[in-house]
């Protein structure tokens, strides 16, 4: 949605009272919205299943959009420290634009987020086989991921804030995997700004499991065309380090004296050149979180010294893969017409590490029958 559209939109309706004009972040009296969800037609996929979009509004204005196709954010708008909105995600004007071209932008990716080895793996003593779709590996859940599907939805209670409730069942053998496992993703846009995504699974037979949110994040709202000058910190000591095809070696090595350390706020372009996250060159790295488990903890911040903003991120996650758009290279034209460069934007993919399946020393992924999979990411956005 462009700017003109989204305020025709708070035209239509969701704007009830406005007590001041925006001039800058201190002095700003903020107009008063309606917190709500509304829901509208998205178009259909090429094989005719008719998909949705569900707009999240809250009581300070922020909007965020999330299409039934991939469970998939496609808008999210927050006020800069003036407070003028503007969309810090990247995507597409059409769906069929998400079908054809889309590198995961603001997808739900699963069953297994990120890489498994060979496209195998050994489960109770069998061996299973996996649609391999990334050299030699399987990315993202294989050739139809979650990304890829249509969720039914629905606006459930909170009293969070706006939110919607997406739900998908993957069959038994679905693109390899063992299990039907019945998949629910929730939304929730609270007052504080604060975009919080609770994922819940449950399996009638052991599977590996990976669930993670793929958004691009530009948190100028494409005032800059990189993100290189945006500053972020990273509260994780190690990583875990890769091959040449970008398989987890199964050390996790110390990130101080690399250009992995972010412990301190540094700009993101700093030592991109350095990162050995290709090629092409840049970030394309999982951290190993300092702190997990059923507490929600800060995995990240970034602020754009721009436009004021600034996100956090929360995890239950043990975690998360930095990626800097590397494979962005100007020819997929996003949202009005507009052509993403690489490091256009940047992902924080929270998770469990790439092809834990195969490593009996990572956090294990495996969900087996009666226990509940469940996992909270939260993206906190303030200014300053």
């Amino acid at each position: 949605m462009s700017f003109a559209k989204l305020i025709g939109v708070v035209a239509s309706g969701l704007l009830v009272g406005m007590t001041g004009c925006h001039h800058s972040a201190s002095t700003v009296t903020r107009p008063v919205y309606t917190p709500g969800v509304q829901v509208a037609p998205y178009g259909k996929t090429q094989d005719g299943k008719a998909v949705e979009a569900y707009t999240l509004t809250n009581a300070r204005g922020t909007v965020a959009k999330i299409i039934t196709y991939g469970a998939t954010l496609t808008e999210l708008h927050v006020a800069d420290k003036k407070g003028n909105p503007g969309d810090v995600v990247l995507g597409f004007d059409q769906l069929d634009q998400y079908e054809t071209r889309s590198p995961y932008f603001g997808s739900t990716v699963g069953r297994y987020a990120n890489r498994i080895a060979g496209g195998k793996f050994t489960l109770d003593g069998k061996e299973f086989k996996l649609f391999v779709n990334n050299g030699p590996n399987s990315l993202h859940g294989g050739k139809k991921g979650f990304d890829k599907v249509v969720w039914r939805a629905e606006k459930t209670a909170s009293p969070g804030g706006p939110a919607v409730r997406f739900s998908h069942l993957s069959p038994d053998g679905d693109e390899g995997y063992p299990g039907n496992l019945n998949v629910t993703v929730i939304y929730t846009l609270s007052d504080r700004d604060e975009l919080k995504i609770e994922y819940s699974a449950v399996t009638d037979a052991p599977t590996p499991l990976n669930l993670t949110n793929h958004t691009y994040w530009n948190l100028s709202a494409e005032k800059s065309p990189t993100i290189l000058d945006e500053v972020l910190t990273v509260n994780a000591d190690r990583y875990t380090p890769f091959d040449d095809v970008q398989i987890p070696t199964g050390k996790i090595q110390s990130v101080k004296g690399t250009a992995l350390d972010f412990l301190k706020a540094t700009p993101i372009g700093a030592r991109i050149s350095q990162a050995s996250g290709g090629p092409p060159v840049g970030y394309d790295h999982n951290y190993v979180l300092n702190k997990w488990g059923s507490e929600l903890t800060r995995a990240a911040r970034v602020r754009d010294p721009g436009s004021g903003r600034v996100m956090e991120v929360f995890t239950t996650e043990p975690g998360m893969q930095f990626y800097t758009g590397n494979f962005l290279d100007g020819k997929v034209m996003g949202k009005d017409g507009v052509a993403y460069p690489q490091y256009g934007a940047f992902c924080l993919e929270t998770q469990h590490y790439p092809d834990s399946p195969n490593h009996p020393n990572f956090p294990s992924t495996i969900l087996r029958p009666g226990e509940a999979y469940h996992q909270v990411t939260i993206y906190r956005f303030s200014t300053e």
